[in-house]
């Protein structure tokens, strides 16, 4: 990594801001500088008092303003996703920002670049967060660009929107309706991802591969609901939907206000197992042993004692 400023798209987020934090006690703060952009400066208040860390209030889908963010930069992180939405948002967010990233490394100069895309990946993705996550990669794989891409699985840590999701639902719901119950994930600690992304910063050895970031087990969303229920002390049984009932709760849910629990989109996700292939590199690869949910998880959602209680 060189001394020029990093650039990081999507580093007032969950990683992102794990990701300064870490780079920031990394270099004892006499690292080079974090410019990190952001729609609104509140967003990120996270971040912006850490040592090397420049906020940019910059819109990084407006062609100018990214060239700007990267004038001068060395190297790019690009975080940028979403998890919710139309075709057409995830074809905004996940294929048309990384196809004016490279045209914009490229006149700016800049060569490295990391790449989060997501584990289920590839040819016949079912859903349209998965086709557009692949096509976007692909781009940025084949720029000609000094690119590593990381492909994690669904990520905990304190601020998750996972755990913590089901957790709070288990406070509030006497049984959980529960869609997709059988879909396999491999949860990873968010900041073994993080760390991950370090180590590739710092060795160039990483430029053209692609490294699968998952925990030591595999689980299903029902074992995960159930965990959530037991470390926070809310335990609830389960009903799991039939594959018709489970895409009219994700209809029904997306019309409700705001980011929808689960969409159909995410139903469609599930059917392709959220794991490691075993085929590409991963987390030990990179030197890091992956850390097991239960080392993270109860410490977040266990419940509060008063003091003096």
């Amino acid at each position: 990594m060189t001394n020029q400023p990093l650039v990081l798209l999507g580093g007032t987020g969950f990683l992102g801001s794990t990701l300064c934090e870490l780079l920031t006690r990394h270099t004892g703060g006499a690292g080079p500088r974090i410019r990190v952009a952001t729609r609104r400066l509140a967003h990120a208040h996270g971040v912006r008092s850490l040592p090397t860390v420049d906020v940019v209030q910059a819109d990084v889908h407006d062609e100018e303003q990214l060239a700007q963010l990267l004038a001068g930069a060395g190297t790019v992180v690009n975080l940028v996703a979403v998890l919710h939405g139309s075709r057409a948002t995830f074809e905004r967010v996940h294929v048309v920002l990384p196809r004016r990233l490279v045209a914009a490394c490229r006149a700016a100069g800049v060569q490295r670049v990391l790449h989060v895309s997501a584990l289920g990946v590839g040819e016949g993705a079912p859903s349209d967060y998965l086709r557009s996550k692949t096509t976007g990669e692909a781009l940025l794989r084949d720029s000609g660009l000094a690119v590593t891409v990381l492909r994690p699985s669904v990520m905990f840590g304190a601020g998750d929107r996972f755990f913590n999701l089901f957790a709070k639902l288990q406070q509030v719901l006497p049984v959980v309706p529960l869609g997709g119950s059988d879909a396999l994930f491999q949860p990873v600690w968010v900041n073994d991802v993080a760390q991950a992304l370090v180590r590739c910063l710092h060795d160039p050895t990483t430029i053209g591969q692609v490294y699968e970031c998952a925990g030591p087990a595999r689980v299903t969303l029902s074992e995960i609901v159930a965990l959530a229920g037991r470390w926070s002390g809310h335990a609830r049984p389960q009903l799991a939907l039939p594959a018709a009932l489970a895409r009219l709760q994700a209809r029904a849910m997306e019309m409700l206000p705001g980011e929808p629990l689960l969409s159909r989109d995410n139903l469609l996700s599930m059917q392709r197992p959220n794991v490691a292939s075993g085929v590409l590199p991963g987390l030990r690869e990179l030197g890091i042993e992956p850390t097991p949910m239960a080392a993270v998880v109860p410490g977040y959602l266990a419940p509060r004692r008063a003091v003096g209680g």
